[in-house]
């Protein structure tokens, strides 16, 4: 049994002793003096916490760091941020997310075949794990020295659940699975095999995936959004909330909302309304809003959860439940998708697409569509009827029309060439004024989805009130957006679940 003997206690009054420094003041061996004329170094945080907190030297071995009172355990450091929705007021400790996916340990095809969950390397290494909590402070990637200044903000001795662990093992399970397979059956074709592994399970995998691609040798690591769940589960007291027993993992969900589109397709919102119980309440002026389907759904699971948000499946794995209405006989959608908000600081400051919230959110994100069909040409929300559920990965190329706008709008901004102009209609000049507030409406030259079928468009209720301020111009909150067609066209190629 290998790593360095301490107690549970011991480790306790060194972190407490550290929680609301910076990494510099907690680096009392001089674990930074590495960052002298090296400023690219990585790792530089665990090295302190290693080091200067803990006192032990750094490794990279199979085996788990620490005996803490005979138990073998794991140390991992990792950065955290804000998120953006909690910027727009005063965040706390509660609105953390993780900053990157957590590395665990290498995908070894040598000898993950003789392997079981339970003796893997990768439970070894997740089964007991202390984790050290960094506020990583800025918006895009800093240098090793700059790290002096990241604040301590907490620690975790955390123990998986018997949910998070079945979990794991169906995705450690099926990377097992599909390597087992290039073997036995392509084993004229394994590098092949192996660079296609990320792409292929990507879809699959609950919690888990794999990076970088080979010939790169592989390592599994936890998902953003599944150390995102961990984070704000140790931070807030709000916990999530389970969609229902025995769903925790990507197969589960696609096999109950299977289920529940067998026994529900072709129904009215109104009927499903009446099925589920939902409050009359909903429905103003034979109207209902956007939400139901959120409700329905829920409801469908007999979750205790009050929104897709709340649901640690949903957000453990990155998926982002959408409703769709689409046209009953064209197929074609409604209306356009909207994405996220778009924080114009991390966008001016990240120089990397690679890195920045625009390429996180395409590259991790799994979108779970409830489609609906329109039968009427103004038909009310009430007769739209459900047709089902469809799980969808973004592209590679609508990643690439991501990034096409994300370069458009740096340029704009960075080159002070947004402007605001006086919507007029085009064939007499006139000026549009808004019916409310009797002010002239105005136009951003941002992206539009005549230009990209990734664009960006804002939203608010009121025009005297726009919050955002982007090179001096005053503006709605500004979202990045999906071309309604483009996405009607998508799922045309898609079956239902």
């Amino acid at each position: 049994m290998a790593g360095y003997k301490r107690s549970r206690k011991e480790l306790e009054q060194r972190l407490d002793s550290v929680v609301g420094k910076t990494l510099k003041e907690a680096d009392v061996n001089d674990a930074f003096a590495k960052t002298i004329g090296h400023p690219k170094v990585t790792g530089i945080a665990g090295d302190v916490v290693e080091q200067s907190i803990l006192n032990y030297p750094s490794n990279s071995d199979q085996e788990a760091d620490l005996l803490v009172d005979g138990v073998q355990t794991e140390v991992k450091t990792t950065g955290i941020r804000y998120s953006n929705k909690s910027m727009r007021g005063n965040p706390g400790p509660g609105d953390f997310e993780a900053k990157e996916p957590m590395s665990i340990t290498a995908v070894s095809p040598e000898t993950i075949v003789n392997e079981t969950f339970l003796d893997s390397n990768l439970w070894g290494k997740l089964k007991h794990t202390l984790i050290v909590y960094y506020h990583y402070a800025s918006k895009t990637t800093v240098l090793a020295e700059e790290y002096q200044r990241f604040v301590i903000k907490g620690y975790d001795f955390h123990e998986f659940s018997d949910e998070d662990r079945q979990t794991l093992e169906s995705d450690w399970q099926k990377v097992r699975d599909y390597i087992i397979d290039a073997q036995q059956n392509h084993s004229d074709e394994l590098d092949e095999r192996y660079a296609m592994l990320g792409s292929t399970l990507r879809k699959e995998l609950t919690m888990l995936d794999t990076a970088p691609k080979w010939p790169h040798r592989p390592r599994f690591r936890l998902k953003r959004a599944a150390v995102s769940t961990m984070v704000h589960e140790h931070f807030s007291s709000e916990k999530y909330q389970k969609l229902a027993a025995g769903v925790n993992t990507i197969d589960s969900l696609t096999k109950r909302l299977h289920d529940y589109t067998e026994r529900y397709k072709g129904m009215t919102v109104d009927q499903l309304l009446q099925e589920f119980d939902i409050s009359n309440s909903e429905k103003i002026d034979k109207k209902v809003t956007k939400s139901v389907a959120e409700k329905i759904v829920l409801k469908m699971f007999h979750s205790d959860a009050t929104s897709f948000g709340k649901v640690k499946l949903f957000q453990k794995s990155g998926i982002i439940p959408k409703t769709i209405t689409l046209k009953a006989d064209s197929g074609h959608h409604t209306e356009d998708v909207k994405l996220f908000s778009i924080d114009f600081d991390e966008l001016i400051a990240n120089q990397s697409f690679e890195t920045s919230d625009f390429y996180n959110y395409f590259n991790e994100s799994k979108f779970l569509f409830i489609c609906f069909a329109q039968h009427e040409q103004r038909g009310k929300r009430l007769t739209n009827t459900f047709e089902g559920f469809k799980l969808i990965i973004p592209s590679d190329d609508m990643i690439e029309k991501a990034k096409d706008v994300w370069q458009d709008t740096r340029r704009l901004v960075i080159n002070k060439e947004l402007k605001e102009e006086v919507r007029r209609y085009a064939k007499t000049g006139e000026i549009i004024y808004n019916k409310k507030t009797q002010l002239p409406q105005t136009v951003l030259n941002f992206m539009k989805s005549r230009q990209n079928i990734i664009f960006i468009r804002g939203t608010g209720a009121d025009s005297t009130r726009k919050p955002e301020q982007v090179n001096g111009i005053s503006m709605y909150k500004q979202y990045l957006w999906i071309r309604g067609k483009e996405i009607a066209s998508l799922l045309k190629t898609e079956s239902f679940i």
